[in-house]
């Protein structure tokens, strides 16, 4: 067992849920996201209280914290130049300049395994809600 899954734990339930996300937005036309936060008293990692599946990169932003880092679960529907339906799983990893040391080293403790367990294509550092915006453009230059 590493020593991430010592530290940290996840439900389950939150188990079931990623496994389900992922397998359920594989063929989705839309884009699909979740938060997900780290409890910082028991460090289990779960989907933020309200459960909501967002459906913009808008809505995403609206609702990240100015002062706290997030993993945020992302499949976003893309037509390639050539045509082809890209689905990308991607894992937005959130972590604002001004959030303090403690949260900073938590999360940054947890993202390789919130990107084992979620079963991401690829992992996307974000500083800031308007760096969202450039999710497309990086998502299209694979």
């Amino acid at each position: 067992m590493s020593s991430e899954a010592r530290l940290y734990a996840f439900s389950q339930e939150t188990k079931d849920h990623l496994r389900k996300f992922r397998l359920g937005t594989s063929r989705s036309n839309d884009p699909q996201a979740v938060i997900y936060l780290i409890d910082k008293t028991t460090h289990e990692i779960r989907q933020d209280d309200d459960k909501t599946v967002y459906k913009t990169l808008e809505e995403i932003a609206d609702d990240l914290p100015d002062h706290s880092p997030r993993f945020v679960l992302l499949s976003y529907p893309l037509t390639l130049p050539s045509g082809r339906l890209s689905v990308p799983y991607v894992l937005l990893y959130y972590l604002p300049i001004t959030c303090n040391n403690e949260m900073r080293m938590l999360y940054a403790g947890a993202k390789e395994l919130m990107r084992n367990t979620s079963e991401v294509g690829r992992v996307i550092d974000v500083e800031s809600a308007d760096d969202l915006e450039e999710i497309p453009s990086k998502l299209g230059a694979e």
